[in-house]
């Protein structure tokens, strides 16, 4: 996180607070179950064995897969774009969401909100570099982690004193996001998923021209 940009890091907040909306949809939607937060719905689906809640399982598992599907679009995105890659795996979740809100707007419940795991798990592609996250956009366990190390730093007067600040900057997003979805999904799922399909597309022209723009300067 605080080796990228200003721009891009202001970008990856963005894709936070999109990740906490789509994930707060899903789960009013999904009575408890997530877009983004597999480990959860991992949990869902081993209660769901152990107490023969096999619609549950279904619903975890379909999450599961669809989510890992999205992860492995997005590597095959990364690895034909790779070194400007981050627009194109924009693209991918853009079309996604798109997809779920047409569903949506079809009727449809249940696929759209697979879809919207799908593009969850596309969206951690954005931030990669050697087939390796940089930026968890999608979970923030981590971003908290590295949030209380570094506050720990800061309080014991580390050089970077401030580095703190940009991961409690991703993980506000990231709640920011969720209340938003919250008050969005309460008009329709096909309304709340197209907000999301629309800032989805606007981040991708934003991704596609700060890394232009960012890359000129390091060129230079």
């Amino acid at each position: 996180m605080t080796r990228y940009p200003a721009p891009l890091a202001a970008a990856a907040v963005a894709l936070a607070a999109l990740a906490g909306f789509v994930d707060a949809v899903a789960w009013i939607e999904l009575a408890g179950f997530f877009a983004l937060f597999m480990s959860g719905n991992s949990t869902r689906v081993a209660i769901g064995v152990a107490t023969g809640d096999w619609g549950a399982v279904r619903i975890g598992g379909g999450l599961l897969l669809m989510f890992l599907s999205g992860v492995m679009a997005a590597s095959v995105v990364g690895h034909r774009f790779a070194g400007r890659h981050k627009a194109p795996v924009m693209l991918v979740v853009t079309v996604a969401l798109t997809a779920a809100a047409c569903a949506a707007w079809w009727g449809h419940v249940v696929a759209p909100l697979l879809l919207l795991a799908f593009a969850m798990g596309a969206e951690n592609g954005v931030f990669n570099r050697d087939r390796e996250v940089t930026i968890g956009l999608t979970y923030m366990t981590g971003t908290l982690v590295r949030l209380g190390q570094q506050f720990a730093a800061s309080l014991m007067r580390v050089p970077g004193e401030h580095a703190w600040m940009p991961y409690l900057t991703l993980w506000l997003g990231f709640v920011c996001g969720g209340v938003l979805g919250a008050l969005a999904s309460r008009a329709s799922l096909a309304s709340a998923v197209t907000v999301a399909a629309v800032v989805a597309g606007i981040l991708t022209v934003v991704l596609a021209v700060v890394t232009e723009r960012v890359g000129r300067v390091r060129r230079v």
